[in-house]
């Protein structure tokens, strides 16, 4: 996913001016695909220099409103429906934990345990947002209920996977195995 499809995408859904469309996107796919202003902004120039949106109105306070143009549909179509192009999944996380043999026990766990903390509090986020929210049932509503089960049958796993690892080394370390 990029930045450019996730703009466009919301375009599709509703016109907004960039503010508007941070707004949205702090509540709908910041989760997902965090971005900051300063990026959003920049995104939204280059999508309309490339013809993909266009300014349709100013709003009360001097906001340019953006709206999709046919070609921004037809590109966002196209990513939506082109066989998978994202990067491979790096996992720093992960990578840390395949190298914990190399430090003591007892910072292996802390670190473990840093894990475990981080998912039991992204969990509980998803869970708020779940709770939150009157969720529709028209595509879009359901497509962001499927994105956000998703995260939080993730986070679910991650707490699952780190008590598991939690647990293993505390009983390899009752054997004497540290």
């Amino acid at each position: 996913m990029s930045l450019r499809h996730a703009a466009l995408g919301l375009l599709s859904q509703e016109p907004g001016s960039g503010y508007d469309l941070l707004k949205r996107f702090k509540v709908s796919m910041d989760n997902v695909w965090p971005a900051t202003q300063s990026q959003l902004y920049g995104e939204l120039n280059k999508l309309a220099a490339a013809g993909l949106i266009k300014a349709s109105d100013t709003g009360p306070r001097g906001r340019k409103e953006y709206a999709i143009t046919d070609a921004g549909r037809a590109e966002l179509n196209r990513w939506i429906t082109s066989p998978q192009e994202d990067p491979p999944i790096r996992n720093a996380a992960l990578l840390r934990v395949f190298l914990l043999g190399q430090l003591p026990p007892g910072q292996a766990r802390k670190y473990l345990e840093s894990l475990l903390s981080l998912a039991e509090e992204e969990h509980a986020h998803y869970q708020q947002i779940r709770e939150a929210y009157d969720w529709s049932d028209d595509d879009d509503g359901f497509f962001a209920r499927a994105v956000l089960e998703q995260g939080l049958r993730w986070t679910r796993h991650e707490i699952d996977w780190a008590t598991w690892v939690i647990e293993g080394l505390d009983r390899r370390r009752a054997r004497g195995n540290d």
